[in-house]
């Protein structure tokens, strides 16, 4: 045993030395090769494609977000829509059914102007190809006019409310580097396959960055662009830069690696969330700043109600009621994370409805199998053993029976595995402990993550399920995506088979309700009613914590997604 012991201490103090001794190796050469400006970011994997049509991991993304922008953004602290390429707010005419932007002076990074015929181009590229990631966005555009050079005009089809907050947030690229990129395409067979796989080696930037050099494997270089269009002009009352040289991206591969180069210096941001096991060394470390800040993420149990039992609504509603959230928040995601009590997280304040049933809400546990035995004890459910005996104790009830008199038969939640999502799988497991003390035949089943949304999203042959959505729009459309009744389909975003005739009308109204308020208005009824029926049941948003050094660069800028933004890149200055 102490050899044991002594081996696995020595190979323990190996990786660490070794861990320390690449981040310095990273450290000394970006200092001489780039300068002392240049903010250094680490990132768990390599971006997959700098071609922002295929574009769909978040490595790419987090690149090509310095790179290309739209033509709107959002403020960091409202939430709200502010011109970025754009000049001003779009103008609408309702008599014509069209929008109209103006675009400020801005130039691409090859110096060529930014114009209205890029938008244009832009928008006809998606639709002309139909590109997966963007079309529904653009689909209702009858057409796109450029009256001149810094105009643009779009026309719509019917009212859609995403046209403002989706539409106008696509990425615009340059329409002189892609011409004759999709001239080529055209002439194959599978004209959109020829568009995704082209290669970008050096997109042209109307971004703060421009990209200088990537060596695979080892790191990508963004040099600041010269031509950035935002350079030391007040947008939204905040004074842009960049005021740093550039950032260098450095692929590390695994956590440990790149928490112990932001430790030693190595790196200034590690753009990733951190796991609870590394916050307590890293909050020792007088040079190391943690942040703290909400995610618009929803992780949450659903149902099948195409079948029984869970086809009962009054059976969710007690399920609901017995589900602790206090404890899985203070447990299993040890204090970093918030309660969910609808779809939409409460970070995005504007659409989040406040008033809205919160089943068992800061009871205790026998309070909560009560309220829960009552629910169905008055909707015809019986036990062979009740959950609360003739004196009025709570015991552990025996073989639960539906209101026909049938028993419930044995059912399974789905959940991911513990070395794909822990929590998820922790709770799976803590869920089947309520409801089988309620009598409930549950039994939670970890699943390889791909199978799992084969079995529940395309052969939708299953009882339960727990899964989350890590980076949900910041527009709540998705409400009617994935409680409209249309998308009860294999593959379809309706996965708990959900259907209700008053919430599909509401639905569709405010899916072309262009008013912010009345539409507001509208995404409020569609939550009350989504969290009476309960198809899903919505558990907790993990906060989003990450790190970064303290000693070399200020003006990270916290908005709902973390420091990882647009606003940051552009306001950070050298201490």
């Amino acid at each position: 045993m102490n050899l044991t012991h002594n081996v696995k201490t020595h190979v323990l103090t190996a990786r660490v030395l070794i861990l320390g001794l690449l981040a310095v190796m990273f450290l000394i050469p970006w200092r001489h090769a780039y300068g002392a400006d240049m903010v250094k970011v680490g990132l768990l994997q390599e971006p997959k494609t700098l071609n922002i049509w295929l574009a769909s991991d978040r490595w790419s993304r987090k690149v090509l977000g310095q790179i290309y922008q739209p033509l709107y953004i959002r403020d960091p602290k409202t939430l709200k829509f502010i011109p970025w390429l754009a000049q001003e707010h779009p103008v609408y005419d309702e008599a014509t059914l069209s929008y109209t932007v103006k675009i400020r002076p801005a130039k691409w990074s090859d110096g060529s102007d930014l114009t209205s015929e890029d938008v244009a181009f832009t928008g006809r590229l998606i639709k002309e190809f139909r590109v997966p990631r963007y079309a529904s966005k653009w689909k209702f555009i009858k057409k796109i006019e450029t009256p001149d050079r810094h105009t643009v005009r779009f026309y719509l089809k019917t009212p859609k409310a995403i046209f403002l907050t989706r539409t106008l947030t696509t990425p615009i690229v340059q329409k002189r580097e892609w011409t004759e990129v999709i001239e080529a395409a055209k002439k194959t067979e599978k004209p959109l396959h020829a568009l995704l796989n082209h290669k970008m080696d050096r997109p042209v930037s109307s971004g703060p960055f421009v990209l200088k050099d990537w060596k695979q494997g080892a790191y990508l270089f963004l040099q600041k662009n010269r031509y950035f269009f935002g350079q030391d002009k007040t947008i939204d009352n905040r004074k842009l830069g960049p005021h740093i040289g550039g950032i260098i991206f450095k692929i590390f591969g695994t956590s440990d690696a790149a928490i112990m180069a932001l430790k030693k210096g190595g790196i200034d941001m590690f753009w990733w969330a951190i796991q609870p096991g590394y916050l307590e060394d890293l909050r020792k470390h007088e040079n190391i700043r943690v942040f703290y800040n909400e995610k618009s993420a929803l992780y949450y149990m659903g149902f099948n109600v195409r079948r029984p039992p869970f086809n009962d609504v009054n059976l969710r509603r007690a399920i609901a009621t017995l589900i602790d959230k206090d404890f899985i928040l203070k447990r299993i995601l040890q204090g970093y994370g918030i309660k969910m009590y609808s779809i939409v997280p409460p970070g995005n304040h504007f659409w989040y409805c406040p008033n809205l049933p919160r089943y068992g809400e800061g009871l205790p546990k026998e309070a909560r199998i009560r309220r829960a035995y009552e629910i169905l004890r008055k909707t015809g459910y019986t036990w062979q053993v009740p959950p609360i005996d003739t004196e009025g104790k709570i015991v552990k009830a025996k073989d639960i029976r539906l209101p026909d008199g049938r028993p419930m038969k044995r059912f399974t939640i789905l959940t991911p595995p513990a070395d794909y999502d822990p929590n998820r799988a922790m709770c799976g497991m803590i869920i089947q402990e309520w409801l089988r003390a309620m009598g409930m035949p549950a039994f939670s089943k970890p699943m390889a993550f791909g199978s799992l949304i084969q079995q529940v999203k395309t052969r939708r042959d299953f009882d339960a399920f727990i899964l989350g959505y890590g980076n949900l729009s910041l527009d709540p459309d998705y409400l009617r995506n994935f409680f409209h009744s249309r998308n009860d389909k294999p593959k379809g975003w309706n996965m708990s088979g959900y259907k209700n005739p008053e919430f599909d009308r509401i639905a569709d109204l405010s899916a072309g309700t262009m008013d912010r308020d009345k539409r507001r208005a509208l995404i409020w009824q569609m939550q009350k009613i989504i969290m009476n029926d309960v198809p899903y049941i919505p558990l907790y948003n993990p906060k989003l914590v990450e790190a970064v050094r303290s000693d070399r660069f200020t003006g990270w800028v916290e908005m709902l997604g973390g420091i990882g933004n647009i606003w940051s890149f552009c306001r950070l200055r050298p201490r």
